[in-house]
């Protein structure tokens, strides 16, 4: 046997220390998880709000599906504008004036027929003539809007 100090008979195995344990967490994690956590709440109040900013659309939509007459759908189009825009602003307008600030703040331009038939057609005796073309356009008008 070899007595010297670097004999390779002296070597033992490599000792490995514990695995680390992954609890208790180190305080970085807590703070992340208070982060995440403040900001899934932030999300589900905007939601939140959100939701109840835009109430008067669903509203707005149910009501449309029973409206029967082009004086219905007219009325529905200015109560759902006063919900979202100053009386001041909404009850000045009528005729085609009316029809031009719809079409402002719509994505699509009101159709000429629809037009003539929203300013005049609530007066006249044929007012059902396209009420399912002009029930379309308030529906996509009534969802989508702009202020």
């Amino acid at each position: 046997m070899n007595e010297d100090a670097a004999s390779l008979d002296r070597l033992h195995d490599i000792v490995l220390p514990p695995p680390v344990p992954w609890w208790p967490l180190a305080p970085g994690w807590y703070v992340l998880g208070v982060v995440v956590l403040l900001l899934l709440l932030a999300l589900a109040f905007r939601a939140w709000l959100r939701r109840r900013r835009t109430a008067y659309r669903r509203e707005a939509l149910r009501s449309l599906h029973t409206a029967n007459d082009v004086a219905e759908i007219a009325m529905l189009l200015r109560r759902t504008a006063l919900a979202e825009f100053p009386r001041e602003e909404i009850a000045v307008l009528h005729g085609d004036a009316w029809a031009d600030w719809l079409s402002a703040r719509s994505r699509e331009p009101m159709p000429p027929l629809l037009r003539g038939q929203l300013t005049t057609g609530a007066y006249s005796a044929d007012a059902t003539t396209n009420l399912e073309a002009l029930r379309a356009w308030t529906a996509r008008w009534i969802a989508s809007h702009n202020a």
